[in-house]
């Protein structure tokens, strides 16, 4: 790696004293003068029929300002809208849909009204399971055909499928033939909320003119203002969305599920209108990760080499497709770690009654992990093999193929699993009977879309940088530290300001773990527009040749000659006032394709009492390769928060329904893991540098999750020799699978 003075450091986050302080501003933090406060009336039944709907006395009461139902919501005449309905229309298709929205002076007067709401449902059979939803006499959830179909054979495909598809290389019988074991086995996984700590909430205001100001906690921005528009039947120019602070995320706020309606009902009363969920609407209207159910038929040969696989992935996709096709990701990061050259795939989306799903942190690997991952131990046990050993033998490298054929660029998953199995070695076995260990592994090729950076040099010599992404894990210091080197100049001389749409460049969503790798390009090249400015204007100052300058400390100076140098400062104010080209304003773009595929292995020692099925996590390592980790303490952070979460999938977290209807919808009753749960973690930071220039970033956030929920199901089979199928592995689950293990001895 090149010695660098700022990158590869570990600076604090540059908000992190406003977050720590309470300084920072959230969407519910935001007010305006004669603001009105919104409430959401929710389905009570999972699937029904809207037989009357009447807001007269809704809107008779004192205090209520307006009141918006489905048929409030602009025609668009056939036109492609980008979201599931906002409000329901006819039908209801799961507990919790929004079916009307009321804009009121007080928050209290918009609960009383909603009371006030007359509505007549007519109840319809519905089906919650995606075993069920397929049986050829489930109830149909659309009857005439499920949404985004895409299928070619749609005759042929069961009940509530909303997407299928199959692909398949080589020969798959003839691969079986070879194999001296097969192992077959069904995985499950159930619905999981994102979990973040602030809930849905939005501030919209219509002027006089029909322009829409917006803030709201989002993922993307400029997505935020594409909804309104579409939703309002608006041009984009006549939507502005100014950013917050956003309290989590985890991929659940690319969703929008209160914006357009502020934006609506703020029309409809002439005064802005301010949303924010209870913790109950979060939880019931917005968008969990999907329910799973994976069979895998796997083979090996006696060299440890995969030879077939075949594999069923079936997604519960909720009550909307968002046109996701989740199994089929889930399809491709699952399967795509090793070599398998015979392979046949079938993928379903499945439509149910339950909150339609949404993204969280690489959505759809780690299901798909769970399963293949638990099956790579499954194999290596029936071969006596060391569980390291058996994927190294199977590792993809560069130049091999993924699943769905592409090639594997420059990447650095033998050497992480190298790391980690130096690090086991160093690691002391089990102490007690009912302690094990258990290792996984995960991929993930990482979003990518087309973004944009600004540059303005100040005249006293430090930067602003200007994007347009929103900072959910660090970025903005990230970049930060990027604009530093390259101008040699203190952190504290940057300052990182996401714009709102009308003043930011471009930037799709801040997901899949692309900021700071696709972001940090763009802002290398502004960085680099605007110190060519700078060097053609220390050139005319010093008769010196464009070529020969190099940025120390705040100056400009000719390479050799540290006497011939001029401060940044200066020249800035030299382009100020006597350069007829203007300022120096620099500007970087990159477009959406940069491929730096990520790979994590985890290892995870529990502990599992034999009495009680309580699940004890003794220790937790994990290696990464990051590409080049320019700031470790920021990457260091994702990767705890990521194995946290891991566990709590896998131990603790699941939507319960009761005739259709959510009972945890809180943080009582729905588990997660605090730090008691948790231990202290190892991270293995292995930097092979990606093809990504300029420094060879890979993506951090995502990959750290994806083998969290394998890796503690193989701890737990290690430790007791039960081997849990489905999620979540509840001290309750593994009592009775150790209760079934004792009797059939």
């Amino acid at each position: 790696m090149a010695d660098y003075s700022i990158l590869g450091k570990r600076f604090p986050r540059v908000d992190a004293l406003d977050k720590a302080t309470g300084r920072a501003l959230y969407s519910a933090d935001i007010s305006v003068p004669n603001m009105l406060y919104g409430k959401l009336l929710q389905s009570p039944f999972p699937h029904a029929k809207i037989r009357r709907l009447n807001i007269n006395k809704a809107m008779a009461l004192e205090g209520v300002m307006g009141v918006i139902t489905a048929s409030d919501v602009p025609d668009r005449k056939g036109k492609r809208t980008v979201f599931p309905p906002l409000l329901a229309k006819d039908k209801v298709v799961f507990a919790g849909q929004p079916v009307a929205a009321i804009a009121a002076i007080d928050p209290f007067t918009a609960e009383e009204a909603l009371a006030l709401i007359e509505i007549d449902y007519e109840e319809l059979p519905y089906v919650m399971d995606i075993s069920e939803a397929l049986r050829a006499d489930a109830p149909r959830i659309f009857p005439d055909s499920s949404p985004n179909m895409q299928s070619k054979d749609k005759d042929i495909i069961p009940n509530n499928v909303a997407w299928h598809a199959e692909f398949a290389r080589g020969d798959i019988e003839a691969g079986f033939k070879e194999a001296l074991i097969v192992i077959e086995n069904t995985f499950k996984t159930q619905s999981v909320h994102q979990g973040y700590l602030e809930t849905r909430a939005s501030l919209a205001d219509v002027d006089t003119n029909g322009r829409v100001t917006i803030w709201t906690d989002s993922q993307n921005t400029f997505l935020v203002r594409e909804l309104c528009a579409d939703f309002m039947d608006i041009p984009l120019n006549h939507v502005r969305v100014i950013p917050v602070e956003v309290g989590g995320a985890f991929g659940g706020k690319q969703f929008q599920p209160l914006s357009p309606l502020c934006a609506l009902l703020s029309r409809k009363t002439g005064r802005a209108v301010k949303m924010v969920m209870a913790r109950k609407e979060d939880f019931t209207a917005t968008c969990p990760a999907p329910a799973t159910s994976i069979t895998l038929k796997m083979g090996v040969s006696c060299e440890g080499r995969l030879t077939a696989v075949l594999a069923e992935l079936i997604w519960d996709i909720g009550a909307f497709p968002r046109g996701s096709i989740t199994s089929l990701y889930g399809s491709f990061t699952g399967l795509s770690l090793y070599r398998i050259p015979n392979f046949r795939v079938k993928c379903f989306d499945v439509v149910t009654n339950k909150t339609p799903i949404g993204t969280y942190r690489a959505p759809s690997a780690a299901e798909a992990a769970f399963a293949v991952e638990s099956q790579m131990d499954l194999l290596a046990l029936a071969l006596g093999m060391d569980p390291l050993e058996f994927r190294l033998i199977n590792a993809v490298t560069e130049g091999d193929k993924a699943v769905d054929g592409s090639i594997f660029p420059k990447i650095g998953f033998i050497e992480t699993l190298h790391k980690m199995k130096e690090h086991v070695s160093h690691i002391s076995k089990p102490e007690r009977k009912n302690q094990g260990i258990g290792i996984a592994c995960g991929f993930w090729p990482g979003a990518s879309g087309a973004c944009a950076a600004n540059i303005n040099v100040n005249d006293d010599g430090s930067v602003a940088l200007i994007i347009g992404s929103c900072d959910l894990t660090g970025t903005r210091t990230s970049l930060a530290q990027i604009v530093a080197e390259e101008f040699s100049i203190p952190l504290n001389q940057v300052t990182v300001t996401t714009g709102d749409t009308d003043t930011a460049p471009y930037s799709t969503f801040t997901a899949g773990s692309r900021i700071t790798k696709q972001m940090g390009t763009a802002v290398y090249r502004a960085c680099q527009d605007a110190k060519e400015q700078l060097i053609q204007l220390a050139a005319s100052q010093l008769d010196v040749k464009p070529v020969d300058f190099e940025f120390i400390n705040g100056q400009v100076r000719a390479k050799g000659t540290p006497e011939k140098g001029i401060p940044m400062s200066t020249l800035a104010r030299i382009s100020i006032i006597r350069s007829d080209k203007g300022p120096v304003t620099g500007r970087g773009s990159v477009g959406g394709n940069q491929d730096a595929p990520m790979f994590v292995v985890q290892r995870a020692g529990v502990d599992v009492d034999s009495e009680t099925g309580k699940v004890k996590i003794l220790s937790y390592a994990s290696a990464q390769d990051v590409g080049f980790a320019i700031n470790p303490t920021l990457i260091e952070g994702q990767i705890h928060g990521a194995i946290g979460q891991g566990i709590g999938r896998a131990l603790l977290e699941r939507y319960i329904f009761n005739q259709g209807v959510m009972q945890n919808a809180n943080f009582l009753d729905y588990l997660m893991p605090t730090a008691a749960d948790l231990c202290f973690f190892d991270t293995i930071l292995v930097e092979i540098k990606s093809g990504v220039e300029p420094f060879g970033i890979r993506g951090v956030g995502e990959p750290p999750m994806i083998p969290t929920l394998a890796a503690i199901a193989n701890a737990i089979h290690n430790a007791s020799g039960v081997r849990l199928k489905e999620l979540p592995m509840t001290p309750e689950a593994i009592f009775y699978a150790l209760k079934d293990q004792r009797t059939n001895v």
